[in-house]
């Protein structure tokens, strides 16, 4: 069956990308005029934005080579330019020190959509590859340099607010962009349909705390997300030691983790009716088909007597 798509609906993942365009620009002029908490709303509206365009750009099959080129310059802008500024404008008369950190970052940001442009054409990349991001993706890099602002507007003033500490911040994010640290990518995602009920449940939970409590909701949620990456490390490496893991379900892949996990302790299967260690010198189950060694004898005449000797103990 072919679709066919309008030429109205083909612009509409392209106008979602003008519109987290102008929210990331929005933010900097936030941050002029002192409003820093919608500064940060912008920027995560942004982010937002741009994670459905390109949804929506596959599902109705309107892919297009603009499209994709207008994507990267707006996270450039949005995710990139926009936090430096905002950054840069909240810590007032800031020195030299403080604008070269904003570049940095900013160029940073720009690194790494060119690379992550360039592996989009890469066809030698393993079947795992694209369950991860090389580097710290740009949406998260941009709300991750924020971090102090977020802090300083729901605690106050305190060492987070500090110049030295907000702009080795920002040159620590600045590198987590552009190093080779694989982090997770949830586009690849799937949950089994048993999961979609207690996901959704999260999903109202998650809302209501983002209501009630947005600045620590986006704390929380930036915490777990650092929190995240030495799992990522892990999974990354053992997907590249186990090539036989990389077609199948995430029940199958556990399945052989615990698999290798066992035969790596040199664990086994206890033998049925026997007891090990020390303790199968001294002790012997009884088998069903083994028989009882008789403590009696018989003597001459045919009777039975005892044999303290078969039992151990000796006579008074």
């Amino acid at each position: 069956m072919v679709r066919v798509t309008t030429p109205g609906v083909r612009l509409l993942p392209n106008a979602i990308t003008v519109l987290a365009l102008c929210a990331g620009l929005s933010a900097v002029q936030f941050a002029l005029t002192r409003n820093y908490a919608m500064a940060i709303a912008s920027i995560g509206i942004a982010a937002v934005l741009d994670s459905l365009d390109g949804r929506i750009a596959r599902l109705l099959d309107a892919t297009s080579k603009m499209g994709a080129e207008l994507d990267s310059l707006s996270d450039g802008i949005s995710f990139g330019v926009a936090p430096a500024l905002v950054i840069y404008v909240w810590q007032t008369g800031a020195d030299r020190i403080g604008w070269v950190a904003s570049l940095i970052f900013a160029v940073c940001m720009i690194l790494r959509l060119a690379r992550f442009n360039t592996l989009l054409d890469d066809t030698e990349q393993p079947p795992y590859a694209s369950e991860f991001f090389v580097g710290v993706p740009a949406p998260a890099g941009g709300l991750l340099g924020m971090l102090p602002l977020v802090a300083y507007l729901q605690w106050g003033e305190g060492w987070w607010s500090s110049q030295y500490v907000v702009w080795a911040w920002t040159v620590a994010i600045a590198a987590l962009l552009i190093s080779r640290i694989p982090t997770l990518s949830l586009k690849t995602v799937k949950a089994p349909p048993k999961a979609i009920a207690p996901l959704l449940l999260g999903v109202a939970l998650l809302a209501a705390a983002i209501i009630q409590f947005p600045l620590v909701a986006l704390l929380a949620a930036m915490v777990l997300y650092l929190a995240h990456i030495p799992y990522s490390i892990y999974r990354h490496r053992w997907l590249a030691a186990h090539p036989e893991a990389w077609t199948v379900p995430p029940s199958e892949r556990r399945a052989i983790r615990r698999a290798r996990s066992t035969r790596r302790l040199g664990l086994r299967r206890p033998l049925r009716r026997r007891v090990a260690g020390a303790a199968m010198r001294a002790v012997r189950l009884p088998r069903e088909t083994a028989r009882v060694p008789r403590l009696t004898s018989e003597n001459g005449n045919g009777q039975r007597r005892r044999s303290w000797r078969r039992i151990g103990l000796r006579r008074k």
